[in-house]
């Protein structure tokens, strides 16, 4: 019930890597005041906290996101799975805004308040933006802030400098401020239009994918936060024996306004809303007020005055047990002093932001107990009454919770279950231990488990175009961040056949969070990469070799350790999404020489949004990385393997070729560039290549200079054929697209490209038409 809750359980939201400030550098600390202003000014630390009045004042955080998960329950959101613990308070001591504001002065226009921070993201520096009038009144307390109950801000928290937006959604409160810019107009920011919005309930997450004009209607912007209150006694799963207990029982939540508007009353209800308790409320915010202009952490304490409400407010009602008995469930709602009130039901929308509809426990009578349970577990937590109704066919959006209205009501199915690929087999029930899928992280019989389902890939571990080693790595784990990011609908589809149980409570236990960890006191390995384990390679230059491409240099984790890739095979690269926090993965392969050690250069080809397609998720993540942040890797992946003079393996089995026909479509020269380079820089290997490299423009062909020497060094063993289909007049090379070639049986087509699937099929066209047999990709 402390009203100022400790750093380590404020909730953290961070979009992307947490910029590091040396406390020596801190000082020195700058941002500016720039825009429509008439002084523009830059402004270090130092005299931020020298030359301007301190102020200490209690603030609760909230993330826009705060109970999403019930909403994911109903239907997949764009957001990541906030339980209802996406809030908390603190104590904040820094300069407020409107200090600042009044020293630059205003010039006519002036309507906002844009910042900006200082964490470099995929899709630029975060940034947002409040009306200027707001930050402009002192009773809105909007404050320029340093420490955080008495401390410097830590990194995670925006140190050394963030903005604090009492009243509105923690996105206001920008982190590592770098810049305030006064304009006319809402922010342009990419994370202040894609970010914090609430569209139309019917706006669909693919209408909101291909309709870009609803995320810039600012009438969806979101700034106060929404009435919300939630109940943390009884707890998930707590049972209370009835038999013996206390003649009451003690029901104790949260509630919030926004805006500034006091929470008035928050009532509780036995019978679904048809009658109401009134609970007590505590403003320990107001102990604040009444201590009057204090010295507090280094900052005056500004409440006495105020008419606004910053922080949280606790309530709790005392019920007796007799009626808890008779209930089926229990819930909460509250006021604020603008008669805002939860509403019963939910207001679904593509972000999942601002969910308040009454909070519910359910109520289990169990013999001698009562069993209370919460809407939902955190993330990706199972549990809860909504998953329970879902699965049981129950429709969460009827009004009632789920709940069948009377016998002949049958369950209606929910759209979206039936939208998505059913991955398991019918009638399979057996449940799997921990030891059970422990005895199967072989290579032989690897088990795996995908959204808390087992499958045995024995069977697929010839046919999986990855590779065998794709699902040997995968065996003993939980590899659903791999398997949902890579597979389309097709293959999951597929996984039905390969499915055996379940596993138990217990083994989702011992895996869930679980990942694999190298130990941080070992001494490095020779080879870099673990097929089994995600290892961390910071970022250390990107070069760029045309307008859509770059060479990635990664650094591997000490100077002499090698990348440990076979020649052929392929790694996976893994990002998060700065705005849903899901996994990015791809698989790439590198251009730097296997042996070479302390580093590894990857060359990727940039997917830039255009007017016909979407961005390419990973390439413009990458493509945004900041120096010196981690990238997840994995590996190797891939059924081929280039062993020397001739000599391959394909899913282990080797063979014996003499030619290679290697076809590159579009961008795909990574893979044919690695094998061919083997064959060239091998004196003794006679295997001769056939390289047919298609682009569009002349700029397009990668790696050209590379493949020219190569093929000049080695004429009698290398044929290169370059063919554009946008070629200019002066090109003496072949013009159109990939034509078949003379191909023996002797001879392996090696292809790449961006589109598998085209490129599949005009492979097997083209091995049609030489008769041949012999196809790797």
């Amino acid at each position: 019930r402390e009203l100022v809750a400790k750093i380590l359980v404020l909730p953290l939201r961070n979009h992307g890597p947490v910029p590091q400030v040396n406390n020596a550098d801190i000082p020195d600390w700058e941002f500016t005041v720039e825009g429509l202003v008439q002084t523009p000014l830059t402004i270090k630390f130092k005299d931020l906290v020298r030359e301007y009045d301190q102020i200490t004042c209690p603030v609760t955080l909230v993330c826009a996101g705060n109970r999403r998960k019930e909403q994911n329950v109903v239907r997949k959101t764009k957001g990541f799975s906030w339980g209802a613990a996406g809030v908390s308070n603190a104590l904040w001591t820094g300069v407020m805004m409107h200090e600042i504001l009044k020293k630059a002065g205003l010039k006519r226009g002036a309507r906002y308040v844009c910042m900006e921070g200082a964490d470099k993201l995929p899709n630029g520096y975060y940034g947002t933006s409040v009306k200027l009038n707001w930050a402009l009144d002192p009773n809105r307390g909007k404050m320029l802030a340093y420490k955080m109950n008495g401390e410097m801000l830590t990194p995670d928290h925006g140190k050394p400098l963030r903005a604090i937006i009492p009243g509105q959604i923690g996105g206001r409160s920008v982190k590592w401020l770098k810049k305030l810019i006064i304009t006319d107009k809402p922010s342009d920011n990419w994370y202040h239009i894609y970010d914090n919005r609430v569209l139309p309930t019917t706006v669909s997450p693919e209408e909101s994918a291909n309709n870009k004009d609803w995320w810039m209607d600012e009438r969806y912007d979101i700034y106060d936060l929404s009435t919300n209150s939630a109940m943390a006694h009884p707890v998930h799963e707590e049972q209370l024996c009835i038999v013996g207990a206390p003649q009451n029982y003690r029901v104790k939540g949260y509630a919030y306004g926004g805006g500034g508007r006091r929470i008035t009353r928050v009532e509780v209800t036995l019978d679904k809303g048809k009658s109401w308790r009134l609970a007590n409320v505590d403003y320990a915010e107001d102990r604040y007020r009444d201590a009057g202009p204090v010295d507090l952490y280094g900052g005056r304490l500004d409440m006495e005055w105020r008419e606004s409400c910053f922080s949280w407010a606790f309530w709790n009602i005392d019920i007796p047990v007799d009626d808890l008995k008779d209930a089926k469930d229990i819930m909460c709602r509250a006021m604020d002093e603008s008669m805002n009130v939860q509403p019963r039901d939910m207001y679904w929308s593509v972000l999942g932001m601002m969910n308040n509809p009454w909070f519910r426990i359910a109520i289990h009578r169990e013999n001698d107990y009562l069993r209370f349970e919460h809407p939902t577990q955190p993330a990706l937590m199972p549990g809860g009454w909504m998953e329970r109704v879902k699965k049981l066919g129950g429709n969460l959006a009827n009004g009632y919770w789920g709940e069948q209205l009377g016998s002949s009501e049958a369950p209606e199915p929910v759209t979206e279950a039936a939208q998505e690929v059913k991955m398991i087999k019918d009638g399979i029930d057996k449940k799997i231990t921990i030891v059970d899928l422990r005895k199967h992280d072989t290579e032989k019989e690897p088990w795996f488990v995908v959204n808390g389902e087992v499958y045995d890939g024995t069977a697929f571990l010839e046919g999986h175009p990855g590779g065998a080693q794709s699902i040997v790595s995968a065996a003993g784990l939980d590899s659903t961040d791999e398997f949902m990011a890579i597979h389309s609908e097709t293959a999951k589809a597929m996984m039905p056949d390969y499915h055996i149980g379940t596993l138990d409570e217990e083994g989702k236990q011992a895996l869930s969070g679980e990942e694999v960890q190298p130990d941080e006191n070992a001494t490095p390995s020779e080879f870099f990469l673990n097929s089994r384990t995600w290892k961390k390679a910071i970022l250390q230059s990107k070069t760029t070799v045309s307008w859509d491409s770059r060479v990635f240099r990664f650094k591997l984790e000490t100077e002499d350790q090698r990348l440990g890739l076979p020649t052929g095979q392929h790694l996976m690269m893994r990002l998060r999404d700065p705005v849903t926090r899901e996994a990015i993965i791809r698989s790439y392969t590198p251009i730097s020489e296997t042996a070479e050690k302390g580093f590894v250069d990857i060359l990727i080809k940039v997917y830039f949004k255009n007017g016909t397609q979407e961005g390419g998720k990973m390439s413009t993540a990458l493509d945004s990385l900041p120096i010196g942040h981690f990238v997840d890797f994995k590996g190797p992946i891939g059924k081929f393997e280039y062993l020397s003079q001739g000599l391959c393996a394909v899913n282990g089995v080797t063979r014996q070729i003499s030619q290679f026909v290697m076809i590159c479509g579009g961008s795909g020269v990574t893979p044919i560039y690695q094998v061919f380079r083997a064959v060239m820089q091998d004196a003794d290997d006679k295997t001769k290549c056939t390289v047919l490299d298609g682009n569009r423009l002349v700029e397009d062909i990668l790696c050209k200079g590379e493949l020219d020497q190569f093929a000049k060094d080695n004429e009698h063993k290398a044929k290169l054929l370059y063919t554009l289909t946008q070629a200019p007049d002066e090109w003496d090379g072949l013009r159109g697209r990939i034509a078949a070639p003379v191909i023996s049986h002797d001879e392996t087509l090696y292809w790449c490209g961006k589109h598998p699937e085209q490129c599949k099929t005009m492979t097997l066209r083209l091995v049609a038409e030489a008769e041949s047999s012999d196809v790797s990709n």
